[in-house]
């Protein structure tokens, strides 16, 4: 399997968050599980969703409403950053906050700036720790989730691999939830255009996407040579096996087929 040396790891609202608080117990294996992969000298960039779930956690506000919902988003970022911080300073590692949005990858000059930023944070075993800048963004320069977002990052910071931990642990022939003789996919290497338009399916009040949202960032990197990895987030033994011991057990590769 090729060697994956700089990693975008992307983890959802749903594996972050439980009974409307930060799930601390989850959020522990996540930086554990990235500690390795440090040490395993992998650059790591982290595009984590959270930010207006922790901020419900101070302040209880309706986030159907955008401005409610970008104050959230406010309160929560420090908040969610602040346990990051707490979790890899035992481990000497210094994190970054790095606030994008859509309009950010429109300009290259921006995108330019961001390369620069993430480039000199890598160098010096700096992890990068990547959210949307929801507080600013309008309504026509949102990615509105973070898969996306995370595919942008992946390509446009040169990364070898994008990969996805979710509630959802790999994609399935059929939704899993309805009809119990689906199984996993382990390896796909093309999308078509059915895939990437059916209609989302949040699991949560604080989700955004669903598979459609996977599927469309796969799509994104797939069509550029990037592989997608994506697993669950609840239970790390598919991406550790498949980061950590290059084996492939779980989860679904999306890689583009060589000839």
């Amino acid at each position: 399997m090729k060697e994956f040396k700089r990693v975008v790891i992307k983890v959802g609202s749903h594996v972050l968050t439980q009974d409307g608080a930060l799930a601390k117990k989850r959020l522990k294996a996540l930086v554990e599980f990235l500690v390795e992969l440090h040490k395993m000298e992998k650059e790591i960039i982290l595009v984590s969703s959270g930010a207006v779930a922790a901020g419900f956690t101070k302040l209880h506000l309706d986030k159907s409403d955008i401005a409610k919902k970008q104050a959230l988003a406010a309160i929560g970022q420090p908040h969610l950053l602040r346990e990051y911080q707490k979790l890899f300073e035992k481990y000497e590692i210094i994190t970054a906050q790095i606030l994008l949005t859509a309009d950010d990858f429109d300009s290259r000059k921006r995108t330019k700036h961001a390369r620069c930023a993430i480039e000199e944070l890598l160098k010096n075993k700096v992890l990068p720790i990547v959210n949307e800048n929801d507080v600013t963004a309008t309504e026509e320069l949102l990615f509105g989730d973070n898969d996306r977002l995370s595919a942008h990052v992946a390509y446009y910071f040169d990364a070898d691999l994008l990969v996805i931990l979710s509630d959802i642990d790999a994609y399935y022939t059929d939704d899993p939830n309805k009809n119990k003789d689906a199984k996993p996919i382990k390896i796909v290497h093309k999308l078509n255009q059915n895939e990437l338009i059916a209609p989302k399916s949040p699991n949560n009040e604080f989700a955004t996407g669903g598979i459609v949202t996977k599927l469309q960032a796969a799509n994104f990197l797939l069509e550029r040579s990037i592989p997608t990895f994506l697993s669950s987030g609840f239970d790390l033994s598919d991406v550790k096996s498949f980061l950590l011991a290059n084996e492939h057990c779980g989860g679904t590769l999306f890689i583009k087929e060589t000839l």
